[in-house]
């Protein structure tokens, strides 16, 4: 197409390579390589830390957040976190934690009712 323009090729040898290596390697040495030092070992130390202080923080998390108690309908007892809604899985019944405590999730204007067992032996006195 063009055979007007000739191609300049450089074919330049093997040690060419090796020449352009060191003088990169002269030049950050004559900048200072320390910091390069220290930034890898920053971020090894930071890859060795970081999941050692995630499994502390997560168990800690999980020692405030996780509740064990009985469901407040069969007895039955259940684990959640607090501050969430479960499903009792002996009765079905619907629960929210809240402080710590297991109680029915009911809707607005439900009033919760506990039964009193009384004994049928027992008269009434005149």
């Amino acid at each position: 197409m063009n055979q007007g323009t000739p191609k300049i090729s450089l074919k330049l040898p093997a040690v060419s390579n090796w020449l352009v290596l060191l003088l990169i390697a002269c030049v950050l040495v004559s900048i200072g390589l320390g910091w390069v030092v220290k930034s890898i070992l920053i971020l090894v130390g930071f890859l060795l830390l970081t999941p050692v202080v995630a499994f502390f923080g997560l168990q800690w998390w999980l020692k405030r957040n996780l509740v064990e108690g009985n469901c407040p309908v069969c007895q039955y007892e259940l684990t959640a976190l607090n501050q969430t809604q479960c499903q009792c899985v002996n009765c079905g019944e619907l629960l929210k934690v809240e402080q710590g405590i297991f109680s029915r999730l009911t809707p607005p204007g439900t009033i919760d009712v506990t039964a009193v067992e009384v004994s049928s032996v027992q008269q009434l006195e005149d």
